[in-house]
């Protein structure tokens, strides 16, 4: 059976019994009442997913043309995806995003829907019937599997899986991490690696005044982790962190940094080739790993009482357990040596093996999206929806944006111009006619009355700001900007009340 028909089908039942049903989907309807009556034809426009990329395509799309509708369906009941369950909880500076957002939400052109898990509640076809487009921005939320034996075993995790626990992602509340070790090894040394470091090793008073949820600010008050590795497969110029992440490691209090002097042979000489971003980078990397600190930061370090550095040129072969076979032990790295130069340089197997002693792995080498619907075209290789400018390929009327698009690549700056492109594109087939908006679509109201009758009931944006609202005065309570509520159940009670 078609998408259409589907849809078509489903609305006859839900219509029999209860109203008349007076003309055909694709003629145009609009609900009112109990009678369906004709829309204005103006462009209806899905975003699914709530995280920066479907607010800066929805905020683009509102902006660029007076007359699109946009409907943005979440599966969580809160919306912001990444910035508020992704981005560090020292880092509230990046979480004010959230107000640009708010306004778009706002928009009287823009409605939210929370609690809906489009691909379960709803399907891709069914959305497709119900408006002109729809846009594609459900982000990354598996992981790249490490691929090496022992990565299952008790004291490994993803980043993924770690970060959201810290910041209240409910599908990893009870992931309970045994941080009753000494040394914590992460593999990968991007923003995210360092973000995971910061916090294992930041210390409580800091962490006290920002969002990290209370389960996990308990844990790491009982953390036995002092030493923290963050290794990479490749070498000091090709480390995948921003300046200001590894600027934060190197000013963390009670932290000194501890390198390997001979991961930075030759390093001095081909300074002078690299761009500037770059090159800054690894000056910093040098200064902290090499020179002799002067007396104030002599003495910082001398009274420090935990360990960070970076581990080059090294990649994972296997993770050990310990006798028991019950938990994490060790884990052996291979030493590589690098064909090329620059940010194509490949990382080759020496031989060579070194193994270090650790209860802890986070694996931090890349976020992974997922298919959300047989219908959707997706590159399983690469992990994204295939698609030109944002265009879906053999689609007509389909869009992706953000890491869907993609992949997990760049900061939220890197996300907003990627949405930007992705409206740009949907806008330009509108004025074009490769985006047929002739006959009126029926949006969200065809779509709640069949959520209605699969008994989905759907977050509005004025029921998230109770859970905000809530939030926030629980924070303050404590010291915080606000605790998290963890579960859907929570957040759904305080959404209908």
């Amino acid at each position: 059976m078609s998408s259409c028909r589907l849809l078509q089908s489903e609305l006859k039942l839900w219509t029999s019994g209860r109203s008349k049903w007076t003309r055909g989907l694709n003629e145009g309807i609009g609900w009112s009442g109990k009678t369906f009556l004709s829309t204005s034809c103006c462009p209806k426009v899905c975003i699914v997913g709530s995280g920066p990329a479907g607010f800066y395509t929805a905020q683009h799309l509102i902006k660029a043309r007076q007359d699109v509708e946009v409907d943005i369906y979440e599966r969580l009941p809160v919306p912001f995806g990444l910035v508020r369950f992704g981005v560090a909880p020292d880092h509230p500076e990046v979480k004010n995003v959230i107000n640009t957002f708010t306004q778009t939400a706002k928009h009287s052109r823009c409605s939210f829907y929370g609690n809906v898990n489009v691909g379960k509640d709803v399907t891709v076809g069914e959305l497709q019937q119900a408006y002109h487009a729809v846009v594609l921005s459900y982000g990354a939320e598996g992981n790249r599997r490490v691929g090496v034996p022992g990565e299952d075993l008790r004291g490994v995790y993803s980043a993924k899986d770690f970060v959201g626990w810290y910041n209240g992602l409910p599908s990893c509340r009870e992931l309970s991490p045994d941080l009753s070790c000494e040394t914590a090894v992460i593999l990968g040394q991007g923003n995210v690696a360092l973000d995971v470091a910061r916090i294992l090793l930041s210390p409580l008073d800091i962490l006290k005044k920002t969002d990290i949820t209370q389960p996990a600010l308990e844990a790491l008050a009982e953390s036995q982790v002092r030493k923290v590795l963050i290794v990479g497969r490749r070498g000091p110029m090709q480390v995948a962190c921003t300046i200001k992440e590894l600027r934060e490691m190197v000013n963390l209090p009670g932290t000194r940094p501890e390198m390997v002097a001979a991961d930075f042979e030759g390093v001095p000489e081909a300074l002078k080739d690299l761009p500037r971003p770059r090159k800054r980078l690894t000056e910093l990397l040098m200064k902290t790993a090499m020179e002799v600190p002067g007396d104030k930061e002599l003495e910082r370090r001398k009274n420090a009482t935990k360990i960070w550095g970076f581990r080059f040129y090294r990649s994972p072969t296997e993770i050990f357990a310990d006798p028991s076979h019950s938990r994490t032990a060790g884990i052996r790295l291979a030493v590589n040596r690098l064909e090329g130069s620059g940010e194509r340089a490949q990382a080759v197997l020496t031989g060579e093996v070194e193994d270090v002693s650790c209860g802890l792995v986070i694996s931090s080498i890349g976020y992974k999206s997922h298919p959300i619907d047989p219908s959707v075209p997706f590159d399983s290789r690469r992990a994204i929806v295939p698609n030109s400018v944002g265009r879906v390929h053999q689609a007509a009327g389909l869009y992706c944006s953000g890491w869907l698009k993609t992949g997990p690549t760049g900061v939220i700056a890197t996300t907003m111009n990627n949405s930007f492109d992705t409206a740009r594109s949907l806008l330009e087939d509108v004025d074009s006619g490769t985006l047929d908006i002739s006959t009126a679509k029926p949006g969200s109201q065809i779509v709640s009355m069949l959520l209605e009758e699969r008994g989905v009931k759907p977050v509005t944006f004025s029921d998230w700001e109770k859970i905000d609202s809530l939030e926030m005065r629980k924070g303050e309570a404590c010291g915080k900007p606000r605790e998290k509520l963890l579960t859907v159940e929570e957040m759904l009670k305080v959404a209908r009340t």
